[in-house]
């Protein structure tokens, strides 16, 4: 037999073998639907932290469809629905991850992230109760709750919980802000500023710690550094409706009338609160006069 037809008898069985064990190293690679479920929830996560909350879901989707009982993907899709502000979707998920595994800690504290942000302040503090009774250590789950007892006007709960995240994680800037202004509600000032000057040292961009910051500033009667705060706000987050009405109550009381009236305006612009709305209307009348 001559050299070429060598060749071609032993092609087909060549081409065969490697066939094989290109499948066997692919399969190797890719392990069991189980373990790639867990490379797209670690995938998702890392995504998140990235905020590209879309491709975040996309991973997610592919580990449910993997491993549909895992409650990891659902709270990890939970929290990306949270951050593009899909609170409903963000419920659903979490509450499919608690079905799934109801000692989940972090379960509960994603979906007490959603109800608190629907206004449900009453429901997210049970799901906070819920993770720090499976998990004391969550920092996120006393800043959850610790947020909703300050929108609810419980003042000294909320200095307790952003108290303990903050002992958790030292670092937590929006905990340090929340505090502050659980203080400031209190009259509290000097330890407002305290706390809302630490949120910007831990996060130079964090808008509302210089619009409380500049607000219990205000209300002590140092309106340029109270303006000066209010501007820094404004810079990092022009949309910051607030920190448009602040500045026009510390403008109005160093008599400049119509940068007042100017950030009143701005502010009836910016809010949908007809409450808010009605009171900036009445400063631009009386201002007006």
């Amino acid at each position: 037999m001559d050299r070429l037809s060598i060749a071609k008898s032993y092609c087909p069985f060549s081409l065969w073998a490697l066939a094989l064990l290109t499948a066997n190293i692919l399969a190797g690679c890719v392990g069991s639907p189980e373990e790639a479920a867990e490379r797209h929830i670690d995938q998702a996560y890392e995504l998140i932290n990235q905020g590209r909350y879309d491709q975040a879901i996309t991973e997610c989707n592919k580990a449910i469809e993997l491993d549909p009982k895992r409650a990891e993907a659902y709270v990890n899709r939970a929290w990306a629905h949270n951050e593009k502000g899909q609170y409903d979707l963000g419920i659903a998920d979490a509450t499919k991850a608690i079905e799934l595994d109801s000692n989940l800690a972090v379960a509960y504290v994603n979906r007490s992230q959603a109800y608190g942000s629907k206004g449900q302040y009453n429901l997210a503090i049970v799901d906070c109760n819920k993770a720090i009774e499976l998990d004391p250590n969550l920092a996120m789950a006393y800043y959850n709750r610790g947020k909703a007892y300050l929108v609810l006007g419980e003042f000294q709960q909320a200095i307790e919980d952003s108290g303990e995240a903050i002992r958790l994680n030292p670092k937590f800037s929006w905990a340090y802000n929340n505090r502050g202004m659980a203080y400031m509600n209190l009259g509290q000032y000097d330890l407002g500023i305290a706390d809302c000057s630490k949120a910007i040292e831990l996060d130079p961009n964090n808008a509302a710690a210089y619009n409380n910051r500049g607000n219990a500033y205000r209300s002590l009667g140092q309106l340029q550094r109270a303006i000066e705060d209010l501007n820094e706000t404004i810079r990092l987050t022009p949309e910051f409706a607030k920190a448009y009405y602040n500045r026009g109550l510390a403008y109005e009381e160093q008599g400049r009338i119509a940068e007042a009236i100017a950030d009143f305006e701005k502010f009836i612009t910016l809010t949908d609160n007809p409450q808010w709305i009605e009171k900036a209307r009445q400063e631009i009348e009386e201002l007006s006069k």
